[in-house]
């Protein structure tokens, strides 16, 4: 998915603020584009007064860490857009530090002037937005910033995880790798001592948490995001699929419009449907969303694929006919004989 110009600079912003330092190579990677295009990014920086420099010895570019922007002087625009996007589409994730960033915004929002604080105020009235469905539990605070911590010095945790399904908690060391939000939560992925390899596990079932005095070593063959990127959520399966499906024409548009995965592609038919492929790893997770269209869509490849969504419908089915048995069954034990001796 193409990154929009002013998320790409704030990605080099950010990375060179993190007090290391970056070739124009090693910044082209990190945003996925060309050199001549980090040539003019970092040149826009400068000119906004962000002093990023070349070191000629090293052949490196960094920032100050201890480099701040003064406080800003906004436009109309960005400072509704800002405020959009805090007090309208916060609800939309549960990111840790919420009150922190709300009390980020209140300063920036005490400083701007009467004009654009009216304005801003009366547009804001005029909108809402939906929020989409996710988990009613926070994130601890102080497990982000332990994890962050411990990531960034690639250093072992110690985590007593709840289980669910078992009710009771377990213990094990983690090395945690990344922080990622996905399907309505945050999960950290690293490499259990249990489980003996890469997962992925729920930051609010995380009951407690340590620091070990002990530093793993990632493995530098394992790009986590590409895994990621690949899984068509969030959790890969080892094999990549490519996935072809046929969405009639009442949902055709609807499915397009939308950038389901990162390898999606889309070519219209003359009756309006709309063939639909991806290359996904794995299957377990587009199984569920290819059901919930239904028989608007049809599975042509891979056959692997279509035979387990016929295997799903089918249990549905199986599920819906015993409990309509089971209901018949009961209401009529319930009702009283007409027959009366």
């Amino acid at each position: 998915m193409k990154t929009s110009r002013v998320s790409r600079i704030i990605q080099i912003l950010t990375a060179l603020q993190s007090g290391q330092t970056y070739t124009v190579c090693d910044l082209a990677a990190h945003v996925g584009v060309s050199r001549r295009t980090v040539f003019r990014d970092l040149h826009d920086l400068q000119k906004a007064g962000v002093p990023a420099h070349y070191d000629s010895k090293v052949g490196h570019y960094t920032i100050d860490p201890k480099f701040f922007f003064p406080p800003p002087d906004l436009t109309i625009q960005e400072a509704l857009g800002l405020l959009l996007l805090v007090h309208k589409t916060s609800g939309l994730v549960r990111f840790p530090f919420m009150d922190s960033s709300l009390g980020a915004v209140l300063k920036i929002e005490n400083h701007l002037s009467q004009k654009i604080k009216l304005f801003c105020n009366r547009v804001l009235e005029r909108i809402s937005v939906k929020t989409a469905p996710m988990s009613n539990i926070s994130v601890s605070d102080k497990i982000f910033l332990q994890l962050i911590e411990a990531i960034l010095k690639k250093r072992v945790v110690n985590v007593d995880y709840y289980l669910p399904k078992q009710c009771k908690n377990i213990a094990f060391d983690l090395s945690p790798y990344h922080l990622f939000y996905n399907d309505h939560m945050w999960y950290v992925l690293g490499k259990s001592d249990c489980h003996g390899q890469v997962c992925t596990f729920k930051l609010n079932r995380i009951r407690k948490l340590t620091i070990l005095d002990r530093c793993f070593v990632e493995d530098e063959k394992l790009d986590l995001k590409e895994q990621l990127a690949r899984a068509w959520s969030m959790v890969p399966e080892g094999k990549l699929y490519h996935v072809k499906l046929r969405f009639s024409r009442e949902v055709a548009h609807d499915v397009a419009e939308t950038q389901w995965h990162n390898t999606q592609t889309v070519a219209f038919n003359d009756d309006g449907s709309a063939i639909v492929e991806f290359r996904v790893d794995g299957l377990s997770e587009i199984a569920w969303w290819i059901l919930s269209y239904g028989d608007r869509v049809q599975v042509l490849a891979p056959a692997v694929l279509r035979q387990k969504i016929i295997e799903m419908a089918q249990n549905i089915i199986r599920q819906s006919e015993q409990l309509t048995l089971d209901k018949n069954k009961s209401t009529f034990e319930e009702t009283p004989s007409s027959y009366d001796p």
